[in-house]
């Protein structure tokens, strides 16, 4: 089509054109180690390499200064590189097993984002210092091709040993990164993804527009510092960039709010899995007004007063009976779920993190237990409100307005509420949204993915 226009266009107007289209195409710059995967791909090698070594403690460790500093920015690319590749003592077969180890250590949020790589293969390009031999086999799953990717390359003996690496790479040097983008010559906006200096480097050299500091395995400060945007997962890049996501919202914008004695594996629990957590000593009006969850310990309580300033609040996890200490009926009117036990305490953890994923409300106290399969490319809405007949109606009106298909529907109430969830295979109007959230008698509405 584009050639098409061209062609029917004159000279000036084809360069306008041209020029339009450069600007409004955008391009992904993403880093492997620490970034794709969580782990620096040299350092695992070396302990794979390197096992049956009496020193192998000391070896690893040089090695892993090795990285930091150049992570850093503290040691040359160049020197640091030689240094690790040199201590290595590694061979083709301790590479074929480190790719089977680094396949299992994929970032978490860019395993579950599949399909942004999917619908955005062209405009993602892998770029790093580490090296093809384990690179390749562990991106191309995730629909990035072949060509995109860019990094280092071994050099082997007969004998399959690494004895050291393509020098005449760009990316084996100091600014190997921003030479390479000056070689590739990319027409358009570019943003770039990583968690060191060399990614930062990029920004400092006007080659890329944006550049967005990972910090879901590491958090360097003399990186983060100069980003112009700390991301603390790949969700929170997609979303402030309004791109497609697995889920509808980082769970890293997502409060949890602890008091009391919760305990750890909980807490431990919820970070993990990507939840910005804080503890306190009480619960105060500022920090319950931007609470989307609360962790409580046993005997702690909740007055009614308290959950009206709680306005962002979706979900109590209680370590205790919550029936004698959090306000059940004014929870379930609000829209906040309360999930409780005593003697399982990650099982509350595990069903915060499950309700919040996938809209799942399996044994809450509180609200109706709706057990939930996940849904493939497709999206949930979750719509809780007052019991009252006609809602159901009302939002299949809406869907039924805007054409979308429904694939499956979830409907369970109790004497105060309803609570629906809704799939749908098809991308949808936001307008939808706005339409559900004003239905009468709708107590909260959410896109879970």
């Amino acid at each position: 089509m584009l050639f098409k226009l061209l062609f029917l266009c004159s000279n000036s107007q084809q360069q306008a054109i041209l020029k339009n289209e450069s600007v409004s195409k955008k391009y992904y710059i993403i880093d492997f180690d620490s970034t794709f995967t969580q782990v620096e791909a040299l350092d695992e090698l070396a302990r794979i390499s390197l096992q049956d070594r009496p020193d192998r403690e000391l070896i690893y460790k040089k090695i892993e200064d090795l990285t930091n500093l150049a992570m850093e920015g503290k040691l040359s690319f160049r020197e640091s590189l030689a240094g690790r590749v040199q201590l290595l003592e590694a061979n083709k077969d301790h590479l074929k097993q480190l790719v089977k180890h680094l396949k299992k250590l994929v970032s978490t949020s860019f395993s579950r984002n599949r399909n942004f790589f999917k619908h955005h293969a062209d405009d993602v390009l892998i770029v790093s210092g580490g090296f093809k031999e384990f690179i390749t086999p562990v991106v191309l799953p995730f629909h990035i091709k072949k060509e995109n990717i860019y990094a280092n390359t071994f050099v082997f003996n007969e004998e399959g040993k690494i004895i050291g690496y393509d020098e005449n790479n760009p990316l084996s040097n100091e600014g190997g990164k921003v030479k390479l983008l000056k070689e590739l010559q990319l027409q358009g906006e570019i943003h770039g993804i990583g968690d060191g200096y060399s990614d930062f480097q990029l920004k400092e050299s006007g080659m890329i527009k944006k550049f967005y500091a990972f910090t879901e395995n590491i958090e360097r400060k003399s990186v983060t510092e100069k980003a112009d945007h700390i991301t603390p997962s790949l969700d929170e890049f997609l979303y402030v960039n309004n791109l497609p996501s697995a889920i509808s919202y980082p769970k890293n914008r997502i409060q949890c709010l602890v008091v009391g004695d919760v305990p750890e594996a909980a807490v431990k629990y919820l970070k993990k899995d990507g939840f910005s957590v804080k503890q306190a000593s009480s619960l105060e009006d500022k920090q319950l007004k931007e609470a989307g969850i609360i962790l409580l310990g046993n005997k702690e309580s909740v007055p009614v007063e308290k959950l009206t300033k709680a306005t962002k609040l979706k979900v109590i996890g209680y370590f205790g009976n919550s029936k004698k200490h959090i306000p059940q009926d004014a929870c379930t009117d609000r829209g906040i779920v309360i999930f409780d036990n005593i003697k399982k305490p990650e099982s509350v953890a595990k069903s915060i993190a499950k309700f919040i994923n996938t809209g799942d409300a399996f044994k809450s106290s509180n609200f109706p237990n709706i057990p939930l399969p996940k849904v493939k490319n497709g999206h949930r809405l979750i719509h809780i409100h007052r019991n009252v007949p006609g809602i159901m109606a009302s939002v299949n009106q809406v869907l039924a307005d805007m054409q979308l298909n429904i694939v499956s529907q979830f409907l369970m109430t109790n004497e105060r509420i309803g609570y629906v969830i809704t799939d749908i295979n098809a991308a949808y109007d936001k307008k939808v949204l706005k339409e559900l959230k004003q239905i009468k008698d709708t107590i909260s509405f959410r896109v879970v993915y």
